[in-house]
């Protein structure tokens, strides 16, 4: 395995590595993203898929690859919020993160990861890049990751690509569970609710694929994110004069009128 130089992981004692994967009528995604799991070398995964009740053929999908989950459930629950806390709750590991039904990691990204982790006591969390990529899995895009920290997060700056970040469980225990009255920015909820007490670092390694596509939450109701955003804001002493406020203002007044492809092209300029 090519592995940097001076992040080669300990060979033994490895930390257990939870993923939690929600997912609801994905069946045409879902099975790409279980073997994205399944298929990372790195030897100590516990796989955990957590269907919210789906009627087309998940549940097939799942029990073809059930020998090798940690714990799987289908069943109705109150939206994917609920589905990832469920999920962590059944979780063992000392690292955790979620990957979307629709997403996928690439190669190496778990071992990198817990690499990195490894190496740098000191950060809670570690977050590298994404590809963006289109319903058939053609890349579009790069998803705009950046280094951020408290302050810059309270100011919109996210610029952490979910489906490529990976914590500490003892954090999780300490600032969880996601808030399940977020639809949409309960990652943006737990990235500043991590911040406050740790460090974040952005590692530039490709680490996963964010799809967008008609279905999906980021395209359909990308403009339910920024509330949920302003709700994080107040809450944590925010005033209504602020960048977010701003952005949170104008973005979905621009970005409602427009094609994917002008908002991939937005994303990239915006984050330079």
């Amino acid at each position: 395995m090519n592995q940097p130089a001076n992040l080669q992981p300990a060979t033994c004692n490895l930390p257990l590595v939870s993923i939690i994967t929600p997912s609801f009528n994905q069946a045409r995604f879902l099975e790409e993203t279980i073997r994205s799991v399944l298929e990372q070398d790195y030897p100590k995964i516990e796989y955990i898929i957590v269907d919210g009740g789906s009627t087309d053929d998940s549940t097939e999908i799942i029990r073809k690859y059930s020998d090798r989950l940690a714990w799987w459930v289908s069943e109705k629950d109150r939206g994917q919020t609920d589905a990832i806390n469920k999920g962590f709750a059944h979780a063992t590991g000392e690292i955790l993160a979620w990957l979307n039904s629709d997403d996928t990691y690439l190669p190496e990204a778990i071992y990198e990861a817990v690499a990195f982790l490894q190496s740098h006591p000191d950060v809670g969390m570690v977050y590298g890049d994404a590809n963006l990529i289109n319903e058939a899995g053609g890349v579009i895009g790069k998803f705009p990751a950046a280094q951020t920290d408290y302050r810059r997060l309270r100011q919109g700056y996210v610029h952490i690509p979910q489906q490529a970040s990976f914590w500490r469980a003892e954090l999780w225990r300490q600032v969880g569970p996601l808030d399940p009255t977020f639809y949409f920015a309960m990652d943006y909820d737990l990235w500043v609710r991590l911040a406050r007490v740790t460090r974040l670092q952005y590692y530039p390694r490709l680490w996963a694929n964010f799809r967008l596509h008609g279905g999906g939450k980021t395209t359909v109701s990308d403009d339910r994110c920024w509330p949920e955003m302003l709700r994080v804001h107040y809450r944590d002493g925010g005033n209504w004069l602020s960048w977010l406020t701003i952005k949170a203002k104008i973005r979905p007044l621009v970005y409602a009128w427009l094609p994917l492809q002008v908002k991939v092209w937005l994303r990239r300029l915006l984050a330079r």
